[in-house]
């Protein structure tokens, strides 16, 4: 779903790890935390918890809380950590990737110990979230591990410019698994907002993969900004950005109309910017992607602040 946390320079890893065959303890743990993309794990978890406050219209067990964040986290890192592990033939051509632990000059972590760390903490969520959530919330984690790494990282990714449509669904199971853990099923609000996230995420990576169109180029990943015009990608932008701010008003007939008025006001702020980014491309400027990809990520923000918000007040509903 965004650009993911840096690793250690290779000058400190190549510093820290001393003589052949010691490796500071230090540095193996921040590589394997660097493995997990702590930035894309936080993101992740935001749309969580305003699920279950709107699923249980108001404040679940902190307990039920905690234990599904704990899960999530793991679930998450562990996908996060095999895509390393696939992709570090490609990161160590990127600019921006070329830091990362598998990697970078004297690399703390070896591909094989990443594999086995990432398969680890798909277990322990998958058993966390089992045994003290429920089991429906624990298939949904490994659905989206699994849809991450096989249907998005050896699927999609090095295939077809529509790999971050079909693949962005990974980054949306979240909302399902916070929805199951409070109802035990999944809902049609949880739907409506797997929905948002699903038609946020392109022009939120899109604006992304502009900014470092070279970058991918040169690993020969067919993003759509490497293989379409920059006037073509705005274009995508703007549509999937209406059909999105229309997927947060299906939710208002359950969330209510305080929640619709903030939908409606985010979503003018949004549209405003992809408006603007394919203005700058169309009249031949600087296109200065990234301000769309950095309001992107507010705007998500804020949207399910204003879902958690709401939930909790004792008005706005219908």
């Amino acid at each position: 779903m965004t650009q993911a946390t840096d690793a250690l320079s290779g000058h400190e890893a190549g510093s820290a790890l001393g003589a052949p065959g010691r490796r500071s303890a230090r540095l193996l743990a921040k590589s394997l935390l660097a493995l997990t993309k702590p930035r894309i794990i936080v993101e992740l978890l935001v749309t969580t918890v305003p699920t279950m406050l709107l699923a249980r219209r108001g404040l679940p067990a902190v307990e039920l809380i905690l234990v599904t964040l704990v899960g999530g986290t793991l679930a998450a890192g562990s996908a996060n950590t095999i895509n390393c592990f696939i992709d570090r033939d490609i990161d160590a051509v990127m600019k921006r990737t070329s830091r990362r632990p598998l990697v970078a000059k004297g690399a703390a972590i070896k591909p094989a110990e990443a594999l086995v760390f990432g398969i680890l903490l798909g277990a322990a969520s998958t058993v966390l979230l089992g045994t003290l959530v429920n089991w429906l919330a624990a298939a949904l984690a490994d659905a989206a591990i699994l849809f991450y790494v096989f249907v998005y990282t050896l699927g999609l990714k090095r295939r077809t410019a529509s790999n971050i449509v079909i693949g962005g669904a990974a980054g949306c199971f979240p909302v399902l698994v916070g929805w199951a853990a409070v109802t035990g099923r999944i809902g049609l609000p949880s739907i409506v907002l797997f929905a948002v996230i699903f038609f946020w995420t392109p022009p939120h990576f899109w604006a992304l993969a502009m900014k470092f169109r070279d970058d991918y180029a040169a690993a020969n990943v067919p993003m759509l900004p490497v293989v379409a015009s920059a006037s073509v990608v705005t274009r995508k932008i703007v549509v999937y950005s209406y059909i999105m701010v229309a997927a947060t008003l299906a939710l208002v007939p359950y969330a209510g109309w305080l929640y619709g008025c903030c939908a409606v006001g985010l979503g003018t702020w949004f549209l405003a910017e992809a408006h603007a980014l394919r203005g700058r491309v169309a009249a031949g400027d600087a296109p200065a992607p990234m301000r769309l990809f950095h309001r992107s990520i507010l705007y998500l923000t804020l949207l399910f602040v204003a879902v958690a918000v709401t939930a909790l007040l004792p008005v706005g509903r219908w």
